[in-house]
C-alpha cells in the first residue's frame, strides 16, 4: 500500500467485453476496500491509422462512440457495484500499452483475461498477457462470471 500520503489508484481496462465488465466491478470492489481511485482506461485505434490497408474513416467518430461505450459501461458497473472516485481515460492507441503507461505509480492495474479481440482458443488474451509482463504494479488478471455476484439478473 502507498505511504507516502497520496491516494492510492487502481487503474483498471475497460473495453466492454464481459471480461472487462467482470474487472471493472472487482476493480471498484477492491478500491472501496483501500480507499483507493478507479482509474478506468479505455483505448481506440482508428483503421488504417498505421497503414493503406483500410478505407478512410471518420477519426471524430470513432473517438465519439468510444467515450460513449466508455461511458456506458462504466455508468452500468457503478449502478451495481456503489459509487467510488473514478476518472475515465480514453486513448487513441493499443490498449495494452495505454494500460502499461497508465499503471505507472499505480497500486493495482485490473484487466479481464479476454477482450472483444483475439482468438477463442487463447487462455489469456494478448493484452492481459503484455499487461502482466510489463505493468510498473501488481496486475490482476480477471475472468467473466468471477466476481461473486449471487444475483446473475443483475448483470450486464
Amino acid at each position: 500500500m502507498d505511504t507516502s500520503g497520496a491516494t492510492p489508484r487502481v487503474v483498471v481496462g475497460v473495453d466492454g467485453s464481459p471480461a472487462s465488465y467482470e474487472a471493472l466491478r472487482w476493480a471498484v470492489r477492491h478500491a472501496r476496500l483501500i480507499g483507493a481511485t478507479v482509474d478506468a482506461v479505455a483505448a481506440y485505434d482508428i483503421p488504417g491509422a498505421a497503414g493503406w490497408s483500410a478505407p478512410a474513416v471518420d477519426a471524430e467518430l470513432d473517438e465519439t462512440l468510444a467515450r460513449q461505450d466508455l461511458d456506458d459501461e462504466i455508468r452500468k458497473v457503478v449502478l451495481q457495484t456503489g459509487d467510488v472516485p473514478m476518472e475515465q481515460h480514453l486513448v487513441r492507441g493499443g490498449a495494452a500499452q495505454a494500460l502499461i503507461e497508465a499503471s505507472a505509480g499505480a497500486e493495482l492495474l485490473v484487466v479481464g483475461n479476454r477482450g472483444r479481440g483475439g482468438f477463442a482458443s487463447l487462455l489469456l488474451g494478448s493484452v492481459s498477457q503484455q499487461c502482466a509482463t510489463h505493468a510498473s504494479c501488481p496486475v490482476v488478471i480477471v475472468r467473466p462470471d468471477t466476481t461473486g455476484d449471487d444475483d446473475d439478473a443483475d448483470r450486464v
